[in-house]
């Protein structure tokens, strides 16, 4: 599975993007889907997660009610619609897919990561 991730820029506080990664491969409705994201000089986190195309969905609590994960497994792609957009908010954003989905919100859990798209909120 190749990832494509796309949409970051630059926004002010507030104001909304949507980061959009695109798959290849005939089985992206079986992968759990995740958003992680890693600012400079810190460790990457979890952002949310999109399993069993739709049916669970997980959130960080700091984007939640403000983010929200989606995908359309036609387009094999997932969305991450983020709102309200704050500048602790800033960060390189990456796209990842896990087979298996046991551990949403874990890194290491997962199998196949995008290349990462810059998401800068300006205060």
């Amino acid at each position: 599975v190749q990832l494509q991730a796309s949409g970051g820029g630059l926004v002010q506080a507030g104001g909304s993007l949507r980061l959009s990664c695109a798959a290849s491969g005939r089985t992206f409705g079986s992968y759990t889907m995740g958003w992680f994201r890693q600012a400079p000089g810190k460790e990457r986190e979890f952002v949310a997660a999109d399993k069993w195309s739709g049916s669970m969905q997980y959130y960080q609590d700091s984007v939640k009610g403000r983010f929200t994960i989606s995908r359309d497994n036609g387009k094999n792609t997932v969305y991450l619609q983020m709102n309200s957009l704050k500048p602790e908010d800033t960060a390189v954003y990456y796209c990842a897919a896990d087979l298996y989905g046991n551990n949403p919100e874990v890194g290491y859990e997962y199998d196949y990561w995008g290349q990462g798209t810059q998401v800068t909120v300006s205060s």
